[in-house]
């Protein structure tokens, strides 16, 4: 009697408006489902188009051409006998919905619109799309005539309804519904669906993983059922990395698991289930039996076909498995690597310069890259043909394979120590070594002549020379003498960037690669237009925490030398500094957190606090009295939140010009899309600090 089905869920490396690029990996996708046997499958939410579009929804060329993929793919011999469901955006009656087209045999069989939009962080789709309030309910709607010609259809269901095959019932959830606190699966359960899917189009961040593993485990735990869900993975053109994650559960356990963070373009999740488990597990539960039995009823859109065989009693099914989470440090070191690989081949660079300080900031963006290559090499080796042929591309030599992460390393990535007269002989030796330990082509310079020539500049045109604190200069002086400093290295990144591959004889030019984290953005301790101003930074969200215990990941996991894990763990010990004021002694006596007059740890408990907890001044200082009532009196904690309230706004603009960064906080100060503040602000803050006096003396 058919009960056992074979269902695939899919993870695609789509691409924002490259229609041909999504095209074939979703054929690639389809084959690879059918031969493993699969009778349907999932693809990501807005797969046809890239999820990245933004503005270009509103272009009718997006739905357009949308539709020109649709037809190719309906017309194709390669969906016949497959249930395929895919996403794209569709003008319905002159709104536009972000929807899931669900085919079979070169027919539609339902237009799915999305139901609850995802409207919070990095997510703008209400911007873009209008969410389908018709609850259970049904219209027709006029197919293009480019569809009507494959499909012979004039008008197919759109709306909120569930496919009744031969066998089981379907229903279909699109990403942000399964975190809606009514989820579409919870009624469409008690109506009799067996499987739901989910289409996403779900971001990194940094322990994130385990939330989404939950959330689609428990939505079949208390209703039974079978959950199959499918994401996009990788960068399709922004700031966010798309994590993978394909994943079936049912009846509340996950059964297949696909990877979070992989160079494969086309993942494809394959997994046989028995509905008679659902059915079974359904029967005991009293509760859920008795809702069940005043539930209205969804439409149900009858499909003559079958995801089960009619003799499968001898069809071996999928047990449960148990989740394998990667640690922090595991996905810094995957994700952003990921990303970047992703950012270089379709960017068609040559490769990466990096300013190499020899701290923890710049060093760990290093091991980054040097994890990439890792990444690439390993793929290769696994048979990745499309990585192979981007490498080939990338390094411009149509017969080179990677096989050593140093030696790929050497070719695609230049590091460069910028030394000046304040610094010191500790950090270049680390970037040094460094560099040497990864492999990468390594440059020092010295900047003097030319902050010289820039200071002279000024002090012709004026008559005043500068001078730093140490030797009797104010305090404005010292800081623009540094400022000179910072800006010259990001010049000097730049020509080196676009020409450091010619003067070694290689075509292309690379990107240059920020290296500022996401503590010292929220501070603002950095210099506009300094080497925080790149192409891209990989560790722009990252905290200095994290990052700390990443480079200690790094010593356990390159099979570095003894010699070798000592200097990382130099790098590791050595107080962060910006190296911008004069040496005493020869010894560095600037440092990042005596500048910033707070430590990291501090900052990162700040911006928790600011992004995620929603706090302003006085709510901050009301929630840190009690954290940290063992180590602060009141008043301290007062003079703690003033002082980063302070720097933080004067300092925001700053955020204005940041370089898109890899996402992987959620306390992030991104002034992209994901943290909209002002700008220019009152610095006094005198009604908030007021607050806070007049609480402090009440305690």
């Amino acid at each position: 009697m058919g009960r056992a089905v074979r269902v695939a869920a899919c993870a695609l490396n789509q691409w924002a408006l490259d229609f041909e690029g999504n095209l074939e990996r979703i054929f690639r996708s389809i084959d690879i489902a059918k031969s493993q046997g699969a009778r349907y499958r999932l693809g990501p939410e807005l797969e046809i188009c890239g999820y990245g579009c933004s503005d270009h929804y509103y272009e009718s060329d997006t739905v357009l051409h949308s539709f020109q993929v649709l037809a190719k793919l309906l017309e194709s011999p390669a969906t016949q006998d497959i249930i395929c469901d895919v996403g794209m955006p569709v003008l319905h009656r002159n709104i536009r919905y972000n929807c899931r087209v669900i085919f079979l045999n070169k027919k539609i069989l339902l237009i799915r619109p999305k139901i609850a939009l995802a409207n919070a962080g990095n997510y703008r789709e209400l911007r873009w799309f209008t969410p389908w309030t018709k609850v259970r309910h049904v219209e027709e709607y006029f197919l293009p005539r480019i569809i009507q010609e494959v499909t012979g259809q004039e008008t197919v269901p759109f709306g909120d309804a569930v496919l009744a095959t031969k066998d089981t019932c379907l229903g279909a959830e699109i990403c942000e519904e399964l975190w809606a606190p009514n989820s579409p699966h919870i009624e469409m359960g008690l109506d009799g669906v067996e499987i739901f899917t989910n289409s996403s189009g779900s971001h990194h961040v940094l322990r994130k993983a385990h939330t989404r593993v939950d959330l689609v485990n428990s939505a079949t735990a208390k209703n039974g059922g079978i959950y199959i869900l499918a994401n996009q993975k990788g960068c399709d053109g922004d700031r966010l990395y798309y994590d993978g994650c394909a994943m079936i559960s049912m009846n509340g356990e996950t059964v297949a698991q696909g990877s979070q963070f992989s160079l494969d373009d086309v993942e494809v999740l394959v997994a046989t289930l028995d509905l008679e488990d659902v059915r079974s597990y359904r029967a005991e539960i009293s509760s859920r039996n008795l809702a069940a039995s005043k539930v209205n009823p969804y439409p149900r859109v009858k499909v003559n076909f079958a995801l089960s065989c009619s003799d499968d009693v001898a069809v071996p099914t999928c047990m449960p498995i148990q989740w394998r989470h990667h640690s922090p440090e595991e996905e810094i070191s995957l994700g952003p690597a990921c990303w970047l690989w992703d950012y270089l081949r379709r960017s068609k660079q040559a490769g990466f310069l990096l300013p190499l300080s020899g701290g923890i900031d710049s060093s760990a963006t290093a091991c980054i890259v040097y994890s990439m290559c890792h990444q690439v090499c390993l793929a290769v080796k696994n048979g990745n043909a499309d990585v192979l042929a981007d490498v080939r591309k990338i390094v411009n030599d149509d017969t080179y394979v990677p096989e050593d992460p140093r030696e790929f390393c050497k070719r695609i990535f230049t590091t460069c120590y910028m030394a000046s007269e304040n610094s010191s002989q500790d950090t270049c030796n680390r970037a040094k070594l460094l560099a040497e330990q990864i492999g990468s082509y390594h440059i020092n310079l010295n900047i003097d002549a030319a902050v010289k020539a820039i200071v002279g500049i000024f002090s012709m045109v004026t008559g005043r020379t500068p001078c730093f604190s140490v030797y009797g200069g104010s305090s404005r002086e010292n800081l623009a003498l540094q400022n000179v400093q910072a800006r010259i290295r990001m010049v000097l990144a730049y020509l080196f960037a676009q020409l450091t591959l010619w003067t070694r004889g290689m075509p292309g030019g690379l990107l240059v690669l920020g290296s500022a984290n996401v503590d010292e953005s929220l501070r603002g301790y950095l210099t506009k237009y300094d080497c925080s101003s790149a192409d891209i930074n990989p560790i722009g969200g990252i905290s200095k925490t994290d990052l700390k215990n990443f480079i200690q990941y790094c010593i356990e996991n390159f099979q570095l030398t003894a010699l070798r894990r000592r200097v990382v763990k130099h790098i590791m010990s050595a107080p962060p500094t910006a190296e911008l004021e004069p040496l005493v002694d020869g010894q560095v006596a600037q440092t990042d957190e005596a500048d910033m007059g707070m430590t990291y740890a501090e900052l990162s408990i700040y911006g928790k606090l600011r992004k995620i907890a929603k706090a302003g001044p006085y709510s901050m200082f009301c929630k840190l009295i009690s954290m940290w009532k063992e180590i602060c009196t009141p008043r301290e904690v007062a003079s703690k939140v003033k002082h980063f309230f302070r720097m933080y706004s004067i300092n925001r603009h700053k955020m204005t010009t940041l370089t898109p960064s890899y996402h992987a906080e959620n306390y992030s100060p991104d002034d992209n899309r994901f943290d909209l503040r002002p700008f220019l602000y009152n610095t006094t803050w005198s009604w908030q600090f007021r607050c806070i006096d007049k609480q402090v003396n009440a305690l």
